[in-house]
């Protein structure tokens, strides 16, 4: 092995947002959930993490860089995923460059990683569930592992749980398990992102600052303290998980929004039922919950779902794009940018939508009028930072362009 070579793989990985929601964790250091969860994949196109790792014996030590700056990768959960997927690595050559890594090589060989999130990061979403997902599936290109995503998805967990739901498009089931070591606690795809394609989504990020309560300590309080979270577990998840299910392989959006909703409310039960208890919304949030109920009532079925996070930020979820169009005319309508922003910075993702709202700039978001279901429906301008329209989306996928990698090919150090 000459002494000079890098070899590099570049990963791109989305961010997913869940529907029955993961709080609780009966391991700590395994992190192994209390219930099943669900979540959709977001369109990586619009929220996605971007890893490129890099080997080379060159490299003194391992080391990474998120958003171009270096961090320390001594915490437990980096180190589980490295060991985890160090263990499984496989022999690997690359003819044209002249390399030949052996098996028992990768453990004296040292890694470079640098990993770039094209939104922000612990705002409440799901940054880290993409981050470790990418990680761990750009190392097991690099190091040719031959586990299945699956499998992957149970390394990935031991970085951030929801994580490992990062590892598959469309709609995803992160099986709770039952055994201790963690080995049946996995992700499973139920249905790909075409399946239910008529989904539309906006996202209203309230807030990109980062989190009071870490979404790791709120659930360490909620289990110690919240007699709701047992029962929610044992009782609620399992049946709303199964009724969940069904409503996404039958397209039953009724279904959908009334247990998505249903929940999003029941897990900020919980965080107010912990002690002390935890504050992820704020007055935004409420109100949006406010407007999306009034109209669903108005209509007399569900247009929108809402969902949040451990955060401020509402994603809805809407039944069809014609629906979306009507949602993002309300919540133009109450949430007008700040004087000094343009529409274009306000609304990010998949612009077409503008269109279809009939808003080609800020003279249409003016002349917008209240909705017939909120006549009195008054505006706070600036208490949305930025509106993201996206949709359900693929799972992660290498890049085979060279120049889109975040390390330089000769020196595996950041460009």
């Amino acid at each position: 092995m000459g002494e000079k070579w890098v070899l590099m793989k570049t990963a791109q990985t989305p961010t997913n947002i869940a529907v029955i929601k993961y709080w609780g964790k009966r391991d700590e250091t395994l992190i192994l959930p209390v219930n099943d969860s669900i979540s959709v994949t977001l369109d990586p196109a619009h929220l996605c993490t971007t890893t490129t790792v890099a080997v080379s014996p060159a490299f003194q030590q391992d080391r990474m860089w998120l958003n171009g700056k270096e961090i320390s990768l001594s915490g437990g959960r980096y180190q589980n995923c490295l060991r985890e997927i160090r263990k499984r690595a496989r022999e690997v050559e690359d003819k044209e460059k002249g390399i030949k890594i052996e098996k028992k090589d990768w453990e004296q060989l040292h890694l470079h990683i640098a990993s770039y999130n094209n939104f922000p990061t612990a705002a409440g979403l799901a940054s880290s569930a993409a981050g470790f997902a990418c990680l761990v599936f750009a190392l097991a290109k690099l190091m040719n592992v031959e586990e299945d995503e699956s499998q992957l998805s149970a390394i990935a967990r031991q970085g951030s749980g929801s994580a490992c739901r990062s590892l598959f498009g469309g709609f995803v089931k992160w099986i709770m398990g039952k055994e201790e070591d963690g080995s049946d606690s996995l992700a499973v795809q139920l249905v790909d992102e075409k399946h239910w394609d008529d989904l539309f989504i906006i996202i209203a990020v309230v807030s990109s600052r980062q989190k009071e309560t870490s979404s790791t300590s709120g659930m360490r309080e909620s289990v110690e303290t919240s007699l709701l979270l047992q029962h929610r577990a044992k009782e609620v998840v399992p049946k709303r998980t199964i009724q969940m299910e069904e409503a996404i392989k039958s397209r039953d959006f009724a279904s959908f929004a009334k247990l998505t909703c249903a929940d999003s409310n029941q897990f900020h039960a919980v965080c107010l039922d912990t002690s002390p208890p935890i504050f992820y919304m704020n007055d935004t949030s409420h109100r949006i919950i406010s407007h999306v109920e009034k109209w669903n009532r108005s209509e007399g079925s569900p247009q929108v779902a809402y969902t949040f996070d451990a955060g401020p930020n509402a994603v809805l979820i809407a039944r069809n794009r014609k629906a979306a169009a009507q949602l993002l005319q309300r919540l133009l309508f109450s949430f007008p940018p700040n004087s000094d922003t343009d529409l274009d910075s306000y609304i990010i993702g998949d612009k077409t939508i503008l269109q279809d709202a009939g808003l080609e700039g800020m003279k249409d978001v003016e002349a917008l009028s209240p909705p017939p279901e909120n006549s009195s429906a008054q505006k706070y301008p600036g208490d949305v930072n930025y509106f993201i329209c996206t949709r359900p989306g693929k799972g992660p996928i290498l890049l085979s362009n060279e120049t889109l990698a975040l390390l330089d090919p000769v020196t595996g150090v950041p460009k």
